[in-house]
């Protein structure tokens, strides 16, 4: 696997921004690999054993070709032992012929048969293994790589660029090999046949040529549209539905209906140009065709009445003239879809070809009984080379201490519970954990030892149940309620029709936010890591719960070093140590009492916030108006 990545970097290297992927309309323009050669190359690569089993399948697809070609033969010969006299017929050698005719459809039908077995068994292991391929990459890969991808395109290349490879890829291979042979065969026999014969028939390939050239590339823009058009549609849609609350709340219902036929019209006019230019292709091709048999049959009768000819080689000559257009018309359909597919297989290799997360030193821990101290020394860290996040940050956060970091939106505080998890690895300083370089631990041991409830908690298909059980997989259904009745979750979960086997779906929407969140709790509350981290994780529960909560997670962070991040400030005053962050640096330390007496950064977020600014201001006011009276002997 390493040097295919490797291969796979150097052919592909640093492509950005394609198309997603998808099934073909024929006359749709085709999407073209950056890199055709060497794409083609890892897929051969990636092939396999497969690539015996397609071999055998090229080995069919020429006897079938060869099959196909002789065929026609048979059926002039037949003609000729016919006789045009009556009563000259050649019953003997009629009978051998059309026995052996039927026996080549016999082995014809089998081929094809067996040919179309083994492809579906070919491309469906094929694809299913750089699924599974590829899906296993995307466990691999840093939350980097997530962050500067959209979801949506990552679910292209997963679902529809292999849909588009599955249906094209191998079975392209295959109908290009046999449309080629089929093509030079059948014109190797009209040599041999006539070569005045075969002379006239290629007089209508220029024809055939161009006019599918004039018609495709007309289409080709009419398409585009219809796809532009179609991918506006589409978003309006899902926007629509989406934001379903929000357009009846403002009363937008009939600007959205409106926005909709708009579009739905302009699509409507795009796509009937696109396919009535489409629909010329076939009759002009059927008209050109019918001229050239029309040739065939003229020229042809003059050199039978001469004698040169006979009327078994002028019938084998007009099937060979359809079995010879035929695929000139098939292989640039299947060659388009081929290289669209070659081009949705660069996208799925861009991303095989990713680096990974940064594998775990030689040596790294696997096993170590946590006390949990903490210390940042020196850190800095940006998730681009040219900006940094943090700059120079230490902190030291001794065993079983609660710490809290609070600033504005954007100041860092996730940052530095990114580089805790090491989601991120830092740029400069070091973290340790006991005394420990974070990076001389396997991640499997840092992602276990860190419990982390996070403010947007996501729900996975499935129950109640197993969604709480995802902290600890292994846990008992006694476990898990307990956890659920540590965190509160059980008084709602068990109001449910089917309790603790209600079905979450769609992350959860059937659920409250505050509900989803105490479900998350419930997680962390099962799984009972020796380190907490808590990111405003009681921000979406009522005031009523949230009390119940702080008492719950005060008995949780009890004999562990815990981690808050918060913005609600009432919540963080019983911590040990809080840390103001501002701009990538730590701009205050300490308790609140002693953060309030500072009267800085933080004594204006918490007045603020708790609404005292007010107050005081008018206090002090009154203070000076005393002292101004005072002064003045009144």
């Amino acid at each position: 696997m390493d040097r295919y990545q490797s291969d796979a970097r150097a052919s592909i290297g640093g492509m950005r921004g394609m198309g997603g992927g998808g099934g073909r309309m024929r006359g749709a323009p085709v999407r073209h690999a950056k890199d055709f050669k060497g794409t083609c190359k890892m897929l051969w690569h990636f092939m396999g054993n497969l690539k015996y089993w397609l071999f055998l399948v090229v080995g069919i697809a020429a006897a079938i070709s060869a099959l196909g070609v002789a065929i026609p033969i048979l059926v002039g010969r037949i003609v000729d032992a016919m006789g045009l006299i009556p009563g000259q017929a050649n019953f003997t050698l009629l009978h051998k012929i059309i026995l052996i005719l039927a026996v080549v459809y016999l082995t014809d039908l089998i081929l094809i048969f067996l040919r179309g077995y083994i492809m579906a068994g070919v491309s469906q292991q094929f694809v299913n293994r750089l699924r599974t391929a590829l899906f296993a990459k995307l466990q691999k890969l840093s939350l980097a790589f997530f962050d500067t991808h959209e979801s949506g395109d990552i679910m292209s290349r997963l679902t529809n660029d292999m849909d588009n490879i599955s249906g094209s890829v191998a079975q392209s291979v295959t109908q290009l090999i046999s449309g080629g042979l089929t093509i030079l065969g059948t014109l190797v026999s009209m040599f041999v046949l006539s070569p005045i014969l075969a002379a006239t028939v290629l007089l209508t390939t220029p024809l055939i040529y161009l006019m599918t050239k004039i018609v495709t590339k007309r289409t080709g823009r009419y398409f585009r549209e219809q796809q532009a058009y179609l991918g506006e549609l589409n978003s309006h849609i899902e926007e629509s539905i989406t934001g379903i609350q929000t357009v009846r709340a403002y009363g937008r219902e009939a600007q959205v209906v409106a926005r909709f036929d708009a579009l739905s019209e302009s699509l409507r006019l795009s796509g009937t140009r696109a396919h009535i230019w489409s629909g010329f292709v076939m009759p002009v091709l059927n008209v050109i065709n019918n001229f050239g048999y029309a040739l065939i049959s003229a020229i042809g009768g003059v050199l039978c009445i001469h004698e040169v000819l006979s009327v078994g080689v002028i019938a084998s000559f007009v099937s060979l003239a359809k079995q010879f257009t035929r695929p000139l018309n098939e292989l640039a359909n299947t060659y388009n879809n081929f290289i669209s597919a070659v081009a949705g297989a660069e996208r799925v290799f861009e991303i095989m070809s990713e680096p990974e997360e940064i594998a775990d030193r030689p040596g790294a821990v696997a096993e170590h009984k946590t006390i949990g101290h903490v210390r940042f020394d020196n850190v800095s860290f940006g998730y681009r080379e040219d900006v940094r996040v943090l700059d120079n940050v230490s902190l030291d956060i001794r065993p079983h201490m609660r710490a809290a970091f609070v600033g504005p939106t954007g100041a860092g505080k996730t940052t530095i519970i990114n580089l805790l998890t090491r989601f991120y690895d830092i740029n400069d300083g070091s973290i340790t954990l006991d005394g420990i370089d974070l990076r001389d631990y396997t991640r499997d041991f840092i992602r276990s030892t860190f419990g982390v409830v996070l403010q947007e908690t996501y729900l996975f298909e499935g129950s109640i149940r197993d969604n709480i059980r995802y902290g600890k997989l292994d846990a008992t259904d006694e476990e898990v309620m307990e956890a659920a009745r540590i965190a509160g979750a059980d008084s709602f979960i068990s109001r449910m029709e089917n309790g603790y086997d209600s079905i979450i779906a769609d992350n959860g929407q059937n659920l409250s936010a505050g509900q989803r969140q105490m479900l998350a709790i419930s997680r962390a509350v099962l799984a009972s890591p020796p380190i907490l981290i808590l990111d405003e994780a009681t921000s979406n529960i009522d005031t009523r719960t949230e009390m119940h909560i702080q008492k719950v997670m005060a008995e949780l962070m009890r004999g562990r070093t815990t981690f808050v991040i918060a913005h609600r400030l009432g919540t963080i005053r019983d911590a040990d140590i809080i840390m103001v962050v501002e701009g990538g640096h730590i701009v205050e330390r300490g308790t609140h009492d002693e953060l309030m007496a500072l009267g800085g950064f933080y004594y204006k977020m918490y007045t603020a916030q708790m609404g005292l600014a007010g107050v005081e201001a008018q206090a002090r006011l009154q203070l000076q108006n005393d002292d101004i009276d005072r002064y003045a002997g009144v």
